[in-house]
């Protein structure tokens, strides 16, 4: 039997986690601030979405807007913070002024984190070279996973970037799982399943009504019968 396609969607709080839950998604990205992209949530928001939920969750450790790392005394800090709260998977992705991966910052941050899981978030999309960056990071402690949409812009630009990666999976730089998100519409999802690609990243598409409303289970069940293959009319 095939492994399910993984669907992520981005949690502000314990209602949104619940939700997400309800409506079939594998792992939680917990964030908060989207106005600012997605920020490290507060430690006592986490506690009780991990206590809500039993699916995976990944904690955002991103203190500004932007993708410069900032204090790293502070960052590492607030990774041990989380880990004590029972967070165990992270996502984090920090760059230099020039563009390139800022691997003093990322490698603070994993030996923080002393093994955990995590994601390389979209900063992948806004570095000066993609191919570059991730040969820069292969082997990192814990990586397994990179967040992108193949472009700055969104999947509608970034299509034919996510799909010759695609091509490349197993090879040094590129054995980590693609997870696809930013301008993702259902529409995308089968020429992305079919060329291998198999973990998908929601946010304002699992709530219809917007920010300000809540994550919606019939939006987020929708995006699961999609990903399972089964025919939208009768999801």
């Amino acid at each position: 039997m095939s492994k399910r396609a993984v669907l992520e969607v981005i949690a502000l709080g314990v209602e949104d986690a619940v939700a997400a839950q309800a409506g079939g998604a594998d792992r939680l990205e917990l964030v908060t601030d989207i106005a600012a992209d997605g920020l490290t949530p507060p430690v006592d928001t986490v506690a009780r979405i991990r206590a809500a939920v039993d699916i995976d969750l990944r904690v955002m450790l991103r203190l500004a807007d932007g993708f410069a790392a900032g204090d790293l005394d502070r960052l590492a800090g607030v990774a041990r913070e989380m880990r004590e709260a029972g967070a165990q998977e992270f996502v984090f992705g920090f760059l230099e002024a020039d563009g390139g991966v800022d691997l003093r910052a990322v490698e603070r941050v994993v030996g923080a984190l002393d093994g955990c899981r995590w994601t390389f978030h979209r900063a992948l999309d806004r570095a000066a070279d993609r191919d570059a960056l991730r040969k820069q990071l292969d082997g990192m402690p814990g990586l397994d996973t990179y967040l992108t949409a193949g472009s700055a812009t969104g999947v509608d630009d970034g299509l034919p970037t996510l799909l010759a990666e695609a091509a490349r999976g197993g090879e040094p730089g590129y054995e980590q799982q693609i997870l696809v998100g930013g301008g993702l519409r259902l529409e995308h999802v089968p020429r992305l399943l079919t060329a291998g690609i198999d973990a998908f990243h929601i946010g304002g598409a699992a709530r219809p009504s917007g920010w300000t409303a809540p994550v919606s289970t019939p939006a987020v069940a929708k995006w699961r019968a999609a990903l399972d293959g089964v025919p939208q009319e009768t999801a």
